[in-house]
């Protein structure tokens, strides 16, 4: 790893990033800013965005000048040594953003920002009505005498979680490769905790774009961006320490994929009736920040940031002579 922060180098991979990301974002400025989140241009678009730190990556390189051999070993993508050390944290990142989640929606209720009814999922249940109602008559008859229990279809949602983390880690993949895989190391020289804090903050204000309309906290200006740039940094403290404390980006990865899965568990364990505020209730909200920070602490006290392996480099066999 480098003893001196890239600085031109860093300056070329956010004036990438950043303007890429508004350049795929533009349609959606465009042609409609009252899109739905789930409608298909918002969805590819978002999908895209989600591309161009890889791009601002690959640029960043060539304009670094790291040595080809040694590219695949920064970016923490490969050797994957030793096995049994990375493997074991993908693994955590599967469930870690999940148990984080549930963890910080707790703390929503127990501020009184939402109420939870996780006996008897009420409000999925509500939500369920909802969708039936809107179907015709005979089509909901057939829906509701087949539905299996509500409790049944919670276990269900739970459970299709760490298949949603896998392959949201595709497109997790694109962001991930440049925050941490090419910008927390570039920026490691300046400190951890420097590095860390100023990788989430311009992961951050990458959204902004999207946030600007009304993505994830329903807030169209600085205040919806300060908000996901607080959300950045708490998760990214998390993401950035699997990447130092694995010496692989791999874990990053799934466990952005994971929270992604993650995110919208609230409609699950909701009461019926109750507010959903997607401020105080999105796992990179406040809430989301005391989980998030309470974690970080707990890791900071067991000195689990100063230690930064790195992924082994291949033995080379050499032939002795007498």
């Amino acid at each position: 790893m480098s003893k001196k922060t890239p600085l031109a180098a860093v300056i070329v991979f956010i004036a990438v990033a950043f303007g890429l990301a508004w350049l795929v974002a533009l349609p959606l400025w465009l042609m409609d800013r009252s899109l739905p989140s789930y409608s298909i241009l918002y969805v590819i678009t978002a999908s895209a965005m989600m591309m161009t730190p890889a791009i601002a990556m690959l640029v960043a390189v060539f304009v670094m000048k790291t040595p080809r051999t040694e590219r695949a070993r920064f970016l923490g993508l490969w050797p994957l040594r030793p096995a049994k050390r990375v493997v074991w944290f993908m693994v955590a990142a599967i469930f870690a953003p999940t148990l984080l989640a549930l963890f910080s929606l707790m703390i929503a209720a127990m501020f009184g920002w939402v109420k939870l009814d996780p006996v008897h999922f009420s409000g999925f249940q509500e939500l369920l009505n909802t969708q039936l109602a809107a179907l015709d008559e005979s089509t909901a008859e057939l829906a509701r005498s087949s539905m299996p229990p509500v409790g049944l279809l919670v276990a269900m949602q739970f459970l299709m979680i760490p298949f949603g983390a896998l392959f949201n880690s595709i497109l997790a993949f694109g962001e991930e490769i440049g925050w941490r895989g090419w910008l927390q190391p570039a920026l490691r020289p300046l400190g951890v905790w420097p590095s860390l804090i100023a990788t989430g903050v311009i992961w951050g204000l990458w959204h902004t774009p999207l946030i600007l309309l009304g993505h994830n906290f329903q807030r169209y200006d600085w205040t919806g961006v300060a908000l996901m740039v607080g959300g950045c940094v708490a998760w990214g403290m998390f993401f950035g320490w699997l990447r130092l404390r694995s010496g692989s980006v791999w874990p990053a990865v799934i466990a952005h994929g994971s929270l992604n899965a993650s995110a919208g568990i609230v409609t699950v364990l909701v009461a019926a009736g109750a507010d959903i505020d997607p401020i105080l209730t999105n796992p990179l909200g406040p809430s989301g920040w005391i989980a998030l920070g309470l974690l970080v602490l707990v890791l900071a006290l067991l000195g689990q940031f100063k230690k930064e392996p790195e992924l082994a480099r291949k033995i080379v066999p050499t032939i002795q002579t007498q």
